[in-house]
């Protein structure tokens, strides 16, 4: 499975062509808007949350609510487009119509892309980089969940951290958690952590200040074997780790204790390996068990049946309403940067993305391991691998 996307950040939409679905799939548009309905929600978020309303449309690969094995097509329409019509017409008759922007913003792809492009207006650059484009980008994860979860495969996540503040550890399965992160604002599961985020959020904003932050993804029902430890690009992490990476403002991503591995002697940083028959009858995908999963579900490349568990650490938003200092690429003068509508926290927004970017990778993963065209092709590959597994 492959996806592209297209559009600007006020263009007219949001385009995704996913290439390469099985047939059969039943997709329901209720769960892509879900998902975006949920990128669209966190405690100090900015304006544009308030002229938006994404929701998913399906324009092709899907008769009668399933897949029919040609490429989807997901557009997500820009509301905010009628006051930017003439503004970003792809039009020559309209050129000249806004005011060129000269004066790039730090830390984003303004500069270096108006370098590389050879653009005298960073507006040409800014509309495509902007975290705008991860909107359709979550569609297209909705899709991968759903065929995730014909597949007894479930992904939620929660955040773990903001701007300096980390939430407790609470002791419960990963379902009752996911269960608590979606009733607080901040997808955070530390009631007393998510009070304080939200402090510093008001704190920040009246600054004119932005804050950044950790989200921790997890998959339960991953059968061991997806990824490959032959060669460097089918390694299973480092696909996840690149699919993070391509979020907009990550800037690390961790699998397992991750860093805090580097810490810790090896007795205590890798899984021993047991053998229990009676796993099976628990549900798990094999007897092969580890009392502890350090490793994050994946060893070698490999899920190894365990739960995946990802986390990735997003940078404070560069666009500041105390803006930077930066320099005109026209005049070479000294300025503030410009300042584009813009959030104070979107760390909560991260991790719908984030969980959108797993699901994709996974499904390709899925795909690559199991084939099939068709849907009930692949699960029944699935489920004669899973019968071998029982006996392994």
């Amino acid at each position: 499975m492959r996806y592209l996307t297209a559009g600007e950040s006020h263009g007219p939409q949001l385009t995704a062509i996913i290439e390469g679905l099985p047939a059969g799939l039943e997709l329901s548009p209720e769960i892509l808007n879900r998902q975006l309905a949920r990128r669209q929600q966190g405690y100090g978020r900015g304006d544009r949350m308030n002229i938006e309303r994404d929701t998913a449309e399906i324009l092709s690969g899907v008769r009668w609510g399933a897949t029919l094995g040609s490429p989807v097509t997901l557009v997500v329409k820009n509301r905010d487009w009628e006051n930017w019509r003439e503004k970003m017409s792809p039009l020559a008759e309209h050129r000249g119509q806004a005011e060129s922007v000269t004066r790039p913003r730090p830390g984003h792809a303004d500069l270096d892309g108006a370098m590389k492009y050879g653009h005298r207006d960073v507006r040409n650059i800014l509309e495509r980089s902007s975290a705008r484009e991860t909107a359709v980008r979550v569609a297209v994860g909705a899709v991968a969940r759903q065929f995730l979860q014909v597949l007894g495969i479930a992904i939620g996540g929660y955040v773990t951290e903001l701007g300096g503040v980390a939430a407790g550890a609470v002791a419960a399965p990963y379902p009752g958690l996911w269960e608590r992160a979606a009733a607080s604002e901040l997808f955070c599961c530390d009631p007393a952590a998510e009070a304080e985020m939200k402090r510093l959020i008001d704190h920040t904003k009246a600054a004119g200040d932005t804050l950044g932050g950790v989200v921790e993804v997890q998959v339960l029902g991953l059968p061991p074997g997806l990824g490959s430890h032959v060669q460097w690009d089918r390694k299973l992490d480092a696909r996840l780790a690149m699919a993070l990476m391509s979020i907009q403002a990550i800037k690390g991503v961790e699998v397992g204790l991750g860093f805090e591995a580097s810490r810790r002697p090896g007795s205590q940083a890798h899984d021993e390996i047991t053998y229990d028959p009676a796993a099976l009858e628990r549900g798990a995908a094999t007897a092969y068990v580890r009392p502890t999963n350090h490793a994050g579900g994946l060893e070698g490349g490999m899920t190894n049946g365990e739960p995946l568990v990802v986390r990735a650490a997003m940078k404070p938003i560069p666009t500041l309403y105390t803006p930077l200092r930066s320099v005109d690429i026209v005049s070479h003068e000294p300025y503030e940067a410009s300042v584009e509508r813009s959030d104070t926290c979107a760390v909560p927004a991260a991790l719908v993305v984030a969980e959108a970017v797993v699901a994709i990778e996974l499904a390709n993963a899925l795909q690559e391991k199991f084939g099939g065209d068709s849907m009930a092709e692949l699960q029944r590959n699935l489920q004669q691998y899973q019968t071998t597994l029982r006996t392994f």
